[in-house]
């Protein structure tokens, strides 16, 4: 199994004994031993993640990496969170997703007007099984538990992924701008309900609802 660890906050360290992960394409910086890169093309498991993902457009270019040693990533400085999956489904916007294990699946799946953020159309990526994945954010992330108690609302452009039994809600024609008397009335919120986790960086996308 291959081993994730962070080098500083801004730099993935995978430690492979003929393991194989996925990453994003390009996004290696430095290896250590005998590796083997292979572009993969779409990004989703199968026929059905690549006609998916080019009817939406979303784009998400990624490679295999296999071998033993030590394989290093970074992307433009971004920084890096680690995130394991016992079982369960991460959504992850497409662009945030830097390396998971091959033994997960990745895919797409429908999510509403939130999976629009980038203009990635109505869909986002998810990731699946047991195993890590690492997350790419503008800023140091942070963790947002979400209860039946407390749900969160969330500014789409700080969004980056999310786990658990969540329910998503969009009101569109409001933003934190709106709060202040400064918002256009065009963007929207997104609104989680229910018992889970959501990502969140300190900076903000320009998404398909105007500055948020």
């Amino acid at each position: 199994m291959a081993q994730f660890r962070l080098q500083g906050s801004k730099v993935l360290a995978v430690d492979m004994t003929g393991d194989a992960v996925k990453a994003k394409n390009g996004s290696m910086v430095a290896y250590e031993g005998d590796m083997t890169f292979k572009k993969m093309t779409g990004g989703g498991d199968g026929l059905r993640g690549m006609v998916t993902r080019r009817l939406t457009g979303e784009q998400m270019t990624v490679m295999e990496v296999k071998g033993h040693g030590t394989c290093y990533f970074a992307d433009r400085a971004s920084e890096i969170n680690l995130v394991s999956l016992n079982g369960e489904t991460l959504y992850v916007e497409a662009s945030n997703l830097l390396c998971t294990e091959a033994s997960l699946r990745t895919g797409t799946s429908f999510t509403g007007l939130r999976g629009a953020s980038q203009g990635n159309g109505l869909f986002t990526t998810t990731v699946e099984g047991t195993g890590q994945a690492a997350l790419l954010s503008d800023g140091t992330a942070i963790v947002l538990r979400v209860t039946p108690q407390t749900p969160l609302s969330v500014d789409p452009g700080a969004y980056i992924a999310h786990t658990g039994r969540l329910q998503q809600h969009f009101q569109s024609g409001v933003n934190f701008r709106t709060f202040l008397g400064e918002g256009s009335g065009e963007a929207f919120q997104i609104r989680f309900e229910g018992d889970g986790l959501v990502y969140v960086q300190p900076s903000e996308r320009t998404t398909i609802g105007g500055d948020v």
